[in-house]
């Protein structure tokens, strides 16, 4: 099984509207094609920057054929979107990574 994560970066005092969006709309949305599983939200605790808070988003999927084949069908569209509400407030780098145990 492999685990999707997208950490993001997110501007001081746009964590609320952030979150909403994430569990209101992102997550739901990618919930639609059944590619990706068992969403889990987490606040990095780490790496902290003043002036922004960091979340992880992770998926399960159980392939990175199966994932290369949701990006190009809603992921692109949905990172345009993140875009197109969010613009330079919130900025977001994925890692895919493998489970072991």
């Amino acid at each position: 099984m492999l685990i999707y994560n997208t950490t993001y970066q997110v501007e001081e005092g746009q964590e609320d509207n952030f979150l909403i969006w994430i569990k209101e709309f992102y997550i739901p949305e990618v919930g639609k094609s059944g590619a990706l599983s068992a969403p889990r939200i987490v606040r990095v605790l780490s790496h902290r920057e003043e002036g922004s808070t960091c979340y992880s988003l992770q998926f399960e999927v159980e392939s990175s054929g199966v994932l290369h084949r949701w990006h190009l069908d809603q992921g692109a569209k949905l990172n345009e979107e993140l875009v197109k509400v969010f613009k330079d407030k919130v900025v977001g780098f994925p890692t895919l990574m493998e489970v072991i145990e």
